[in-house]
């Protein structure tokens, strides 16, 4: 398996080379040059629990790897820091099913990929023989930036530096950022919303000139995010485990035709099933739900990403982006590996027109997928729908999968099976949960909220928040969104 760039530099990579480097030279995400193929008949498959899939799908994409190092790894980061020892919970409610991906040490499905990425990380640099310190850099709208600081914490080797939006994270959010413990864990707050701490970030990866500043002082960028590909690879996992789950429970059929509902702001979990559909898995439709910052669902409807607009503060913060790092890597698929028209469109994103216009041809290959939004009454209302139809308890990213979910069926009549992508615990957004289900404002403290949620549903407080509001804050860097590379510069003391 070789990757190279959307942007197309020629050069021809290994998924250890691809994964330690996040981001290409010339500012393009690296993709695979073929995609693997799914080459055993999922009949076959019913007796692999997690681990397995995940060792057969890693393989696949990452074969540069030897089979110790990836099992290694894999037994590493699916251990019992994830509460539900299934590691992913399928539970079945009024003939639709929830793909629970919350389960791990931040109650997010950043667990799902980042649980893993620093053991694929450490690995690939000993491969390398890279013997300077790796600096992670991220930007946060909530979920990454807890997951790359749990999973990089006391990682030997690595600094990792977390850059979140001071008013663009919910207060458990924040909390589980601020008081995260570990010698070469950083957290700042930037005076912006997401897009600038993305933005910043990209800039700070693509300076030349800080880069040997940073080499001169012995040290190496790497991305947590999800535009390195080692990232992306561990999310194609649960899709193909869903998928399995549902035929050894004789839900569906082998070769059966499913869809999945993924609630998406910067497009990597659902660009992952993309990449499990591409390798063979049997998916009917994809199905991006945005909420009112529906820059991606304008653009699946139209063909026009268009950034033009004003940013909203929502309910389900996780998802209020704007510009979506990884729809890249599908342009690059659906152009037929136009690089030259990548660079263009990505161009007149980040200049005065902040807009790209796709072409015909182009638009015919978006039919693997559906957009649609929802807004935040119909997010709560959904919240209220579904606990009074299923005593089952969702977060409002979920809602908005859901909601979306109702459009499309109301649309087009589908009856494939459908699974939607849980991607938080309700716990990581109380107030919110609970407004749904009370249908009033709540004003308590979010952590009264929280004893408050799990006396009046039952449902169970996961371990990693229990006691959160009594933990030390360890971290109390704020910053202007121009002062990022100063920042990094301080605290890396170069």
């Amino acid at each position: 398996m070789k990757y190279k760039s959307t942007r197309g530099n020629d050069e021809y990579i290994t998924s250890a080379e691809a994964i330690l480097q996040g981001l290409s030279k010339d500012r393009g995400l690296f993709v695979p040059v073929e995609f693997p193929v799914i080459d055993i008949d999922f009949s076959e498959m019913v007796s692999m629990d997690y681990k397995d899939v995940a060792f057969y799908i890693l393989k696949k994409f990452l074969d540069d790897f030897s089979d110790e190092e990836l099992k290694d790894a894999i037994e590493k980061a699916y251990d019992d820091k994830f509460e539900a020892k299934e590691i992913a919970p399928l539970v079945e409610r009024e003939g639709v099913y929830f793909l629970e991906l919350y389960h791990g040490k931040t109650l997010a499905f950043k667990d799902m990929a980042l649980s893993i990425l620093p053991h694929l990380l450490t690995k690939a640099a000993k491969k390398l023989g890279e013997d300077k310190k790796i600096v992670i850099l991220a930007a946060t709208s909530g979920d990454t930036g807890k997951a790359a600081l749990e999973g990089f914490a006391n990682v030997k080797d690595t600094e990792v530096i977390v850059f979140y939006p001071a008013n663009g994270v919910s207060e458990i959010q924040r909390r589980q950022m601020i008081t995260q413990d570990g010698n070469n864990t950083h957290v700042v707050a930037i005076k912006g919303n997401f897009d600038d701490a993305q933005r910043g970030v990209k800039e700070i990866f693509n300076d030349d000139k800080f880069a040997k500043r940073m080499a001169d002082s012995d040290y190496v960028f790497s991305s947590a995010n999800s535009i390195n590909i080692g990232r992306l690879v561990p999310q194609v996992v649960y899709y193909v485990y869903t998928y399995i789950e549902l035929l050894k429970r004789g839900e569906i059929k082998a070769g059966e035709r499913i869809n999945f509902v993924v609630p998406t702001g910067n497009f990597g979990n659902i660009l992952a099933g993309y990449y499990a559909k591409r390798m063979g898995l049997p998916i009917n439709k994809l199905i991006c739900a945005s909420n009112e910052n529906n820059v991606l669902s304008d653009f699946l409807n139209t063909g026009i990403y268009d950034i033009n607009r004003d940013f909203i503060l929502t309910k389900s913060p996780s998802m209020d982006i704007l510009i979506s790092s990884n729809l890249e890597r599908l342009l690059y698929e659906i152009s037929d590996q136009d690089e030259e028209l990548i660079r263009t469109m990505m161009s007149q994103l980040e200049n005065e027109e902040k807009k790209y216009n796709i072409k015909e041809s182009m638009k015919k290959n978006l039919s693997d997928f559906y957009g649609g939004f929802a807004n935040d009454d119909e997010t709560l209302i959904t919240i209220k729908k579904v606990y009074d139809a299923s005593n089952y308890v969702i977060d409002t990213h979920t809602a908005v999968a859901y909601k979306v979910y109702e459009q499309y069926k109301e649309e087009t009549n589908d009856e494939s099976k459908t699974v939607i992508v849980s991607t938080a615990s309700p716990y990581k957004f109380t107030k919110s949960v609970l407004d749904g289900l009370m249908d009033k404002n709540y004003e308590e403290n979010e952590f009264e909220m929280i004893k408050l949620l799990s006396k009046l549903t039952g449902l169970h407080i996961p371990e990693p928040i229990k006691d959160l509001d009594k933990k030390p804050i360890l971290h109390h860097i704020e910053c202007e969104k121009q002062e990022m590379k100063a920042v990094v510069a301080d605290i890396l003391n170069i």
